[in-house]
């Protein structure tokens, strides 16, 4: 094989990663970054782009020297990304007009609101497979073009281009040449018709996006130009991409209808592979475009539920409580405690995301008593990551008509031990853990190497699979769900705090 390797682009809500991965699947190198958000105002968070790219670029060149690999030795790269953030440029000097819109953001709540009140939300998701919400690109979009006076006129004259990361990265590694986006990313924008797989032009005047803004939109696993020279020492293609959560779900190898994978990140996202057709949720949950094979395959769907605060309650742990020095720490904290006393936290720092979708419910704390310490608090942590999983859960099975066999997990927090085996025992089905926790970089690199033949077929993604460990149910059934029983008080009383009036 005359290439050893496929380069891995890793762009998170917190941090840049890049890996190279060999032929089996395995993690040769590894670089990553962290680089700063922006809270402007209660509820709104931003980024800014040219830090996304620095540190994007960087962690790409440091992980090929580890390797000691050459763009001779690459394959090809994939590029995974934070999903609805929202970046605008200039498409004649690729300079960022404005901060991008994080995916967390709830900025573009009130105007989510507007559209609702006038009936539009049937519209949109039978369309798109999203509820009316401000998590997602396109109402972003048009934030961006207001806040600031012309750029809707250059907008209009298409002097202005927007793109998820994916779209932004890509455009950046070909110097400009290339503005595309797959499927996957598309289907998060409120813009895309995920049954014809183009964007929809009442839904963009609708929203307010010039059409002329849009990227091209293309399969997950193609080749979609090739990477300037300057940047690498010779150009590699550039053959996959994919929304974080769906790169994941790849590779996890859920390749099956009714196999699912949840990912512990900042957030915690729940996919369940639905096969060739979308399947309508009538219980909060996103329908949405999974993968598409190549030009003209056909595209892979899935039913995801969305839960906004997981890892980030932790951090909010470490950074704001200064409860714990390093993230890492929660887990010999929790571990002191066998339960948490009858507390329970409600992380809807940013509102909830599915299946209650309450932009207006906030965190909560509650049960507290004199006996309650650090460690109480620290396992309510956690424990609430695994109960906002089982309310996605129990969504899914209801739109999909099957429970789960089991559960795929990946991210940050599936190191967390103490955190899956409550997972397990919340769920009443075994977790696994697999030996590769970067699922979400090797999914964007298994996109890109089949691509171009590195790997010839889906079978070799299923050979690679090994699992760490798996964690089997062993709680009491009526613990389960009187423990359960509590969570759902506490939802109730977060939500609606934060509503006018």
């Amino acid at each position: 094989m005359a290439t050893r390797f496929v380069l891995a682009l890793d762009q998170g809500t917190t941090s840049s990663r890049a890996i190279v991965f060999d032929h089996s699947g395995r993690p040769v190198a590894t670089a990553r970054r962290e680089f700063p958000q922006g809270y402007p105002s209660p509820g709104h968070v931003t980024h800014d782009p040219e830090e996304i790219w620095e540190s994007q670029l960087t962690c790409a060149r440091e992980a090929l020297a580890g390797a000691g690999a050459g763009p001779a030795d690459i394959a090809a790269i994939g590029v995974t990304n934070q999903r609805e953030t929202t970046i605008v440029w200039e498409r004649a000097t690729g300079r960022p007009v404005a901060p991008a819109i994080v995916w967390q953001s709830r900025i573009t709540a009130p105007f989510c609101e507007v559209l609702q009140a006038r009936g539009l939300e049937p519209l949109f998701r039978e369309r798109t497979g999203l509820p009316l919400d401000a998590y997602f690109s396109g109402p972003k979009i048009r934030h961006v073009l207001d806040a600031t006076p012309g750029l809707r006129a250059r907008a209009e004259r298409g002097e202005l281009a927007f793109g998820t990361v994916d779209s932004f990265l890509i455009w950046r590694l070909t110097g400009g040449r290339v503005h595309v986006t797959d499927v996957s990313n598309a289907s998060r924008t409120l813009l895309f018709d995920m049954r014809r797989l183009a964007w929809d032009e009442e839904l963009c005047a609708i929203v307010g996006v010039p059409a002329a803004m849009l990227p091209e939109v293309r399969s997950s696993s193609e080749v979609y130009g090739m990477t300037s020279s300057e940047l690498f020492g010779a150009p590699i293609a550039i053959a996959g991409a994919a929304g974080d959560q769906q790169a994941a779900t790849f590779g996890q190898a859920c390749f099956s209808p009714g196999e699912a994978k949840n990912t512990y990140g900042t957030g915690a996202f729940l996919l369940m592979n639905t096969g060739r057709r979308p399947v309508p949720s009538a219980n909060g949950l996103l329908t949405t475009v999974a993968w598409q094979l190549g030009p003209g395959g056909p595209p892979t769907y899935a039913l995801e539920g969305s839960v906004f605060i997981a890892g980030a309650a932790v951090q909010w742990l470490r950074d704001g409580l200064r409860a714990i020095e390093h993230s890492a720490d929660i887990e010999r904290l929790a571990a002191g405690v066998e339960e948490t006393g009858g507390v329970y936290l409600v992380p809807a720092f940013v509102g909830l995301g599915a299946p209650y979708w309450d932009p207006h419910a906030r965190g909560l704390l509650i049960g507290l008593t004199r006996g309650t310490g650090l460690p109480e608090i620290a396992r309510a942590t956690l424990e609430s990551i695994a109960y906002q999983v089982r309310d996605v859960v129990e969504a899914m099975a209801a739109d999909a008509g099957r429970g789960l066999a089991g559960l795929r997990v990946d991210g940050g927090a599936a190191g967390n031990d103490t955190l899956l085996q409550f997972q397990a025992d919340l769920l009443d089905v075994p977790v696994e853990r697999p030996a590769v926790a970067e699922t979400t970089a090797l999914g964007a690199a298994y996109l890109a190497g089949l691509a171009v033949g590195f790997w010839s077929s889906l079978d070799d993604v299923v050979q690679n699979r090994e699992v760490d460990r798996r964690f089997e149910p062993s709680m009491e059934p009526e613990r389960r769900e009187r423990l359960y029983a509590g969570w759902g008080r506490a939802v109730e009383r977060s939500r609606g705090w934060a509503a006018p009036g």
